[in-house]
């Protein structure tokens, strides 16, 4: 009986947090300040793939000036070539070439670094290649900035989900944040560790970029959404995580294999540290996965009732696929069985891989 009521409680919790959450996450909206420029910023490597979508739209959006920027990190596939037949046709697109990697940089903050030293813009504006930006996205971001006074605006895209691997994996983004960060990265929170942001998304105002540090701040991670909202709050900028399902989409990677390698690489800086995982452990595993081994305890009716209610209200909002509902006890225990293959690489000293690059393993504090 107890621990069937504490399970209640580990269920619960995530529930009645998300619920406020829900409540509070705001949409950006609204005109920014005459003479704003957005430049959008694209880091590529090897996205022959992608590259076409991002910036077709990007030069769709409207209700602001923009720029649009790619810098192409020694890519070995047509991402050059493309990008560049699409600037012969629009004076508002610029491909730059990465020079080498330098020692201590992750090739992503290398080339988001150049992109912003490269830029015109008042706000800058990140994009991950399969990103589908909204045309009022770029405009709404900015506008919210200036309104909020805030140094950073980013946002979750509405995630496309098509495969099964990709529906026991990236649910559980949204899932995270809204279930157990206090305010969810509302700026009200104030302090950089309840700081939150999505790489796939982020809008930094100029001057606040520099006075950060910018990505040169960063230059090590993997993991830049996080990082670099907490870098903006450590330095005193207000930061906010907004809606992100009205700006863009974002189809993040494709089929299990890819999320699993994704998501471990991102693990090593975030929940997979040798203090943190197994509290991060009883959290996920006693709210999401204890409950049924409880049944037919009416606690461990509630706490299902509590878990699944709280991901269905994700789901809704999140507009990712209905089919995904079911699935969230095999989510929860492959989110948990990510950061434990994690954490084991980084003790073992085994170094992340991303695009064809090697970087050492993180020592988990």
């Amino acid at each position: 009986m107890e621990l069937a009521l504490s399970a209640l409680a580990l269920a619960l919790l995530p529930a009645l947090l998300g619920a406020a959450n829900l409540l509070l996450l705001p949409r950006a909206r609204g005109v920014p300040p005459e003479g704003t420029l957005v430049s959008i910023l694209i880091p590529a490597r090897n996205e022959a793939a992608n590259i076409e979508g991002c910036v077709r739209a990007a030069l769709a959006s409207r209700g602001v000036a923009v720029e649009v920027l790619v810098m192409d990190d020694a890519s070995e596939d047509e991402t050059a070539a493309i990008v560049a037949r699409l600037a012969a046709r629009d004076p508002r697109l610029r491909l730059l070439a990465a020079p080498p990697l330098p020692p201590g940089w992750s090739g992503k903050m290398h080339a988001c670094a150049r992109l912003a030293g490269a830029a015109r813009g008042t706000h800058l504006l990140f994009l991950d290649a399969d990103v589908r930006l909204a045309p009022q996205a770029a405009a709404a971001m900015a506008a919210h900035a200036a309104r909020r006074r805030l140094g950073l605006v980013s946002g979750v895209p509405r995630q496309a989900i098509g495969s099964l691997g990709e529906g026991l994996t990236v649910p559980a983004i949204n899932l995270l944040l809204l279930g157990y960060l206090p305010g969810a990265g509302r700026a009200f929170t104030r302090l950089p560790a309840f700081a939150a942001g999505c790489g796939q998304l982020v809008l930094c105002e100029r001057a606040a970029y520099e006075a950060a540090g910018g990505h040169g701040a960063v230059r090590a991670t993997l993991h830049d959404g996080l990082r670099l909202s907490r870098l903006f709050r450590a330095r005193g900028h207000r930061t906010e995580v907004v809606d992100g399902v009205p700006l863009a989409t974002c189809r993040m990677y494709r089929g299990f294999a890819e999320a699993w390698a994704g998501f471990r690489k991102n693990a090593r800086e975030g929940m997979a540290t040798p203090l943190g995982l197994p509290v991060w452990t009883v959290l996920l595993a006693g709210g999401h996965l204890l409950p049924w081994a409880l049944l037919p305890a009416p606690a461990a009716f509630a706490a299902l009732a509590a878990s699944l209610g709280f991901r269905a209200a994700v789901t809704w909002r999140a507009r990712e696929p209905w089919w995904t509902v079911p699935l969230h006890p095999a989510t929860m225990a492959v989110a948990l069985a990510i950061q434990w293959a994690a954490l084991l690489r980084s003790a073992l000293g085994r170094p992340s891989g991303w695009k064809g690059r090697a970087y050492p393993a993180t020592k988990a504090a």
